[in-house]
C-alpha cells in the first residue's frame, strides 16, 4: 500500500488539444497503475483554461485512444455507448472552463490576505524588463514593480482599467525563504524561494492560469498522488507555495523521467512520430505499445519483458521509478509487437491484416476474409490469407509491413525491372537459364500432391544434383521469378501456397516469364 493513508487518488489532466503523446499516455498509464495497485481511484480532468489550444471532439478522441490501450477512468469524463461526452463522480465538474466561479473565489481571498496582488503592466513594459535582464545575464522574472503599489494606487488603477473595459492580470505574492519538495522519485529537492517568480495566477479574462487551476482542482478533488513528468518539476515549489497560501496539503508528487530519442535529445516531433495515434496507425498493438510505455522510465527490478495487464497492476510501484532519461528504442518497439503478433491466432492476425492490405489496394476483401485478386478476378477464401500470414507471422513487427512483405500473393510480380536480380552474384545467366528451364520441364509432371511444402523442396533439391547444378544456380531465380524479391519465405513456401489456392500454373507461368526476361 501506498505511504499516504488516505484512499488513493489519481488524476491524469490533459489539455484537449487533439492527439495524445506518448509522453502524456506514460503519465497516464503511470497514474492508472498506481491507483489501481493500491485499489483507489484513477480521474480523468479536462484541463481547458487555455481556451486557444481546444480542439472540437479532442475530448471524445482522448477517450476512444485510452480506451484502445486499456485504460479506463473510474471518475470524471467517459463515453455512453452512444459515443457522447458524459461525467461521473462527486467531485465534479472535471472540466476546468466551469469550475471558474470557485477560482475567482479563491483569488479573491489571496489578494484579501495579501498574498496575492494585481498587476497593471502593460505587455510593452515587461518586455523591456524581459530584455533588461536577459542582457544583464539574469534570469527573466517579474520584477515586482506593482507588488509594491499602495492600496490608494490600486483602486485608483483598478477604476482607470474599469473605465477601458480591462481587467488587471492578478500575480501570486512568492514569500521569501525557501521551499521542500519529497518527490517520490528524485527525492528531496530545495528551492531557494528568490529565484522563484511572482507568476500570473489570474488572466485579464478571468480565467486561471495552469497553476492556480491545478492546485485548487487537486486539492477539491482529493487527490493524494500527483504522476506527472520530469519537465513540471520547476513549477511544484509554486505549486506547493499555493497549497501552503490556502492551508491546505499537498499531495505526493512523483516526476517521471524524460522520455528521450536515441541521440539523448528530448522526444519531439521533429525527429519522428511522438503520438499515440501515430504507432497505432503503423500497426503496433495495444497491449505492446503499453508493455513498451510502461518500462519508459519502470523497471521492475526482475528479467521478465512482458506483462499482462493483471501483471503489470500487480508489479507497479513508484519506487521502481528510475530517475535518468528513457531513451524511446523503435528497435524494443519491434521485438515486443513481434512477440504480440507471433502470440496471437493467426486467424485473429489476418482480421487486423486486411484493413493494411485493403489500404495498399491489394485485392477486394469481405467480411468473411475471402480476397477477390482483381489481376485474375478470382475470389479466394481466409484461408489463402491464413497461409500467406503463416509464412510471414515469425518475421512481422508491425501490421502496416504486411503490404510490402508479400505483394507477389496478390499481383503478378514485376519481373522485368529486377531482371539482373534473377542472376545471382554466384552463378551465370547461362547456369540460371538451364536451371528455370529445367525447373519448368519438370514441375509440369508434378501431381497437386507434389506440390506440397515438404515435398516439393525435397523432389527439386534431388532435381538439381541429378542435373549436376548447383542449389544457387536454381532457388535463387526460383524465388525471385516467384516473388521479384530478394528476400521472402523460402521459394519452396511461397509455391506451395500459390499451387494449393491458384493452381501448379501459376507457379510455371512465373518461371517462364522470368526465363523470357532472361533471353
Amino acid at each position: 500500500m501506498a505511504e499516504n493513508s488516505k484512499p488513493i487518488r489519481t488524476r491524469f489532466a490533459p489539455s484537449p488539444t487533439g492527439y495524445v503523446h506518448i509522453g502524456n499516455f506514460r503519465t497516464a498509464l503511470f497514474s492508472h497503475l498506481w491507483a489501481k495497485h493500491n485499489g483507489g481511484t484513477s480521474i480523468l480532468r479536462i484541463e481547458d483554461t487555455d481556451q486557444s489550444r481546444q480542439v472540437d471532439g479532442a475530448v471524445e478522441h482522448l477517450l476512444r485512444i485510452m480506451k484502445t490501450m486499456g485504460v479506463e477512468f473510474d471518475e470524471g469524463f467517459y463515453l455512453k455507448d452512444d459515443g457522447t461526452l458524459a461525467e461521473r463522480g462527486s467531485h465534479g465538474p472535471y472540466l476546468q472552463s466551469q469550475r471558474l466561479e470557485l477560482y475567482q473565489k479563491h483569488v479573491g481571498e489571496l489578494l484579501a490576505s495579501k498574498k496575492a496582488y494585481y498587476c497593471f503592466c502593460s505587455e510593452e513594459r515587461l518586455e523591456e524588463v524581459r530584455k533588461e535582464q536577459i542582457a544583464l545575464k539574469k534570469p527573466p522574472m517579474y520584477d515586482r514593480h506593482c507588488r509594491a503599489l499602495s492600496e490608494e494606487d490600486v483602486q485608483t488603477k483598478l477604476a482607470e482599467f474599469a473605465g477601458q473595459g480591462k481587467n488587471p492580470v492578478v500575480r501570486f505574492a512568492i514569500p521569501e525563504g525557501k521551499t521542500e519538495i519529497h518527490d517520490l522519485i528524485y527525492g528531496d529537492i530545495v528551492y531557494e524561494n528568490a529565484v522563484l517568480d511572482d507568476q500570473v495566477i489570474l488572466k485579464s479574462d478571468k480565467f486561471p492560469t495552469y497553476h492556480l487551476a491545478v492546485v485548487i482542482d487537486d486539492h477539491y478533488m482529493d487527490i493524494t498522488h500527483v504522476i506527472r513528468g520530469e519537465e513540471w518539476i520547476p513549477s511544484t515549489p509554486k505549486h506547493i507555495l499555493l497549497f501552503q497560501a490556502f492551508g491546505w496539503e499537498a499531495p505526493a508528487f512523483a516526476h517521471a523521467p524524460l522520455i528521450l530519442n536515441p541521440d539523448k535529445s528530448k522526444l519531439s516531433k521533429r525527429q519522428g512520430d511522438v503520438t499515440v495515434e501515430d504507432y497505432l496507425n503503423k500497426g503496433y498493438l495495444p497491449e505492446a505499445l503499453v508493455n513498451f510505455v510502461v518500462f519508459l522510465g519502470w523497471n521492475p527490478k526482475t528479467e521478465q519483458e512482458i506483462f499482462s495487464p493483471e501483471e503489470l497492476v500487480k508489479a507497479f510501484e513508484l519506487s521502481k521509478v528510475n530517475k535518468s532519461g528513457a531513451v524511446f528504442d523503435v528497435n524494443k518497439l519491434d521485438w515486443i509487437n513481434g512477440h504480440y503478433l507471433r502470440a496471437m491466432p493467426v486467424g485473429d492476425l489476418v482480421d487486423l491484416l486486411i484493413p493494411y492490405w485493403h489500404r495498399d489496394g491489394y485485392g477486394v476483401f469481405d467480411e468473411q476474409g475471402n480476397v477477390t485478386l482483381t489481376h485474375l478476378n478470382k475470389q479466394l477464401s481466409k484461408q489463402y490469407l491464413i497461409d500467406i500470414v503463416e509464412l510471414e507471422k515469425e518475421r512481422l513487427k508491425k501490421l502496416s509491413e504486411i503490404g510490402e512483405r508479400v505483394p507477389y500473393f496478390f499481383k503478378q510480380p514485376d519481373v522485368a525491372s529486377v531482371a539482373e536480380l534473377l542472376i545471382s552474384k554466384k552463378s551465370s545467366a547461362e547456369l540460371t537459364k538451364q536451371g528455370l528451364e529445367m525447373l519448368i520441364e519438370q514441375l509440369a509432371t508434378f501431381s497437386p500432391a507434389d506440390f506440397e511444402l515438404a515435398t516439393l523442396e525435397t523432389k527439386v533439391k534431388a532435381l538439381i544434383e541429378q542435373q549436376g547444378l548447383k542449389n544457387i544456380d536454381v532457388l535463387w531465380p526460383m524465388r525471385v521469378a516467384l516473388t521479384g524479391l530478394a528476400a521472402s519465405p523460402s521459394p519452396f513456401e511461397v509455391a506451395s501456397v500459390l499451387a494449393k489456392h491458384l493452381g501448379p500454373e501459376a507457379v510455371i507461368e512465373r518461371l517462364e516469364t522470368a526465363v523470357s526476361k532472361l533471353k
